[in-house]
């Protein structure tokens, strides 16, 4: 496994289409990784995922396009979360079904 020099966060749960939460580089990036791992956030290594999604904005929703590889994604966090899709709704915490990319 190589030392990433970027991550980015992606939220889904609170809105209709999953967004990018959060976005880093160098430092940055292995902060958010160490505090995803801290708070037991999913973490895939997805470089062109990565080189997509890397070229949204914080707060903008994920492209049409790339619904497909996000969502397998998103399924395999739920699983792993043992939730289903609006479970976050209903949990107290509001529990998101969130999944950080690094490279």
């Amino acid at each position: 496994m190589t030392v990433p020099r970027q991550a980015l966060a992606l939220e889904y749960g609170h809105n209709i289409t999953p967004i990018v939460s959060a976005k880093g580089e160098a430092d940055l990036a292995l902060d958010m990784i160490a505090q995803a791992r801290r708070h037991g956030v999913f973490i895939t290594e997805d470089a062109q995922l990565l080189a997509q999604l890397s070229q949204l904005q914080v707060d903008q929703e994920i492209p049409p396009e790339l619904y497909r590889t996000v969502s397998v994604i998103l399924t395999w966090v739920y699983w792993l979360k043992n939730m289903r899709p609006g479970d976050e709704k209903l949990k107290p915490n509001n529990q998101t079904a969130e999944a950080q990319a690094s490279l």
